[in-house]
């Protein structure tokens, strides 16, 4: 076998596999009729068939000098199906080793102690005495966009997103995308891509949505995330290079660490600070009817909730590794994450969902944003552009990042 048809095999695996477990094809853009086809198989015959790929992918001629990355890239891929078919099979991981097998990534070990100096940050930056969990609540509550307004806020910031996006990064014009309202999920919002340059992004409004997160979900999921990301894949890489491993999205993937890191980092690359903040107190904040006198410090405040982020990994490694129990995981994020009661059990059934997905947005980032740095530093926004628009173009796992 060739790399082109090691790389249709491997798409017929992934949809084969996606017959024990619906989360799994997170998008799917190849052609119909092997979707139609599938005819579901026992699970030892597609580890038997994941393992008959990966050798095959591994000991093949040298490949052309601009496919050596799709190459090493797809047999990351197929490592992350045989793991997962190990998992659906009863063979759990420990929580390193699944990140290292679905992710090609290890998160950073943290202990509460590492924590202990933001939360003292916070507790000399937020408002009022007492327990810190109830007093960041409290203030948060100050910057809830009330549900009437929540459409005319996300959809402001999806179109300044998109258009300080189609700046830097050429769309064709007919790409587009849709936005729904859901509830009763575990996870903030969704980008469910249809193909033919096309989105349907979801936003759950199970809680309130603080107005911090209008631009973080509109760069996030749409611009310059992944919906563009999508977009370019598509018709850059399986449309014209026909490189149809890329017509497939695996959820449990190290594709996934580079489309959460890169659609995290995109936030900061689309929204440096001072722009962001001229933004927010001329447009968002008017139209959430939030005091833009408030931005400064509201964003202090976020900046330094930002060093929190690793706690969620901490609380999913201890939970998902059998050290702690359901109720001790929660009770953990509402003190580390400072999340309340109830984002804190939405949280939890996140990690019980999804496992050691958690890594991929923070870690994913940090990866993503080193590697973007590196090479552009901070400070030349065009730079940072065209390296971003260069890794979305040219996908790379954590491994080959770093």
């Amino acid at each position: 076998m060739n790399l082109n048809q090691i790389a249709e095999a491997y798409v017929k695996l992934v949809l084969a596999v996606g017959q024990y477990d619906d989360s799994y094809v997170d998008a799917y853009i190849g052609p119909a009729e092997w979707r139609e086809q599938v005819i579901q198989k026992p699970l030892s015959e597609l580890q038997a068939h994941a393992d008959e790929l990966l050798e095959q992918a591994k000991n093949l001629p040298a490949a052309p000098a601009d496919q050596v990355e799709r190459q090493a890239f797809l047999i990351l891929q197929l490592r992350a199906v045989r793991a997962h078919v190990d998992r659906l099979a009863g063979h759990t991981l420990a929580f390193d080793d699944e990140t290292k097998a679905l992710y090609d990534a290890v998160s950073p070990h943290l202990t509460p102690a590492d924590l202990d100096l933001t939360l003292a940050q916070l507790n000399d930056l937020l408002p009022g005495t007492g327990e810190l969990n109830s007093r960041l609540s409290a203030y948060n509550k100050e910057f809830e966009i009330p549900r009437e307004k929540l459409d005319a806020v996300f959809t402001a910031a999806i179109n300044e997103a998109r258009a300080r996006t189609r700046k830097y990064i050429a769309l064709p014009e007919h790409e587009s995308f849709q936005i729904e309202y859901v509830t009763d999920k575990v996870w903030s919002a969704y980008n469910w891509y249809k193909g033919n340059s096309h989105s349907l992004i979801e936003v759950n409004t199970d809680f309130p949505m603080f107005i911090s997160r209008a631009i973080d979900l509109a760069s996030h999921e749409a611009y310059p995330g992944h919906h563009v990301f999508n977009v370019l894949i598509e018709n850059e890489l399986v449309k014209d290079k026909a490189w149809i491993e890329y017509a497939i999205s695996p959820l449990y993937s190290p594709m996934s660490f580079l489309a959460e890191g890169s659609a995290n980092y995109g936030i900061e690359v689309a929204f440096p600070h001072a722009e962001r903040m001229k933004f927010e107190k001329q447009v968002l904040f008017p139209l959430a009817g939030i005091d833009p006198d408030k931005a400064e410090r509201y964003y202090e405040i976020q900046a330094v909730l930002q060093k929190l982020s690793y706690a969620g990994n901490m609380v999913a490694k201890q939970y998902l590794d059998g050290e702690i129990n359901r109720d001790t995981a929660i009770t953990m994020l509402m003190k580390y994450s400072l999340s309340d009661a109830e984002r804190s059990e939405q949280r939890v059934r996140f990690i019980e969902n999804l496992r050691s997905y958690v890594i991929n947005y923070n870690l994913g980032q940090d990866v993503v944003q080193a590697y973007i740095e590196r090479r552009a530093g901070t400070q030349d926004q065009d730079l940072r552009w065209q390296v971003l628009t260069d890794l979305l173009r040219n996908p790379k796992s954590a491994s080959m990042m770093v």
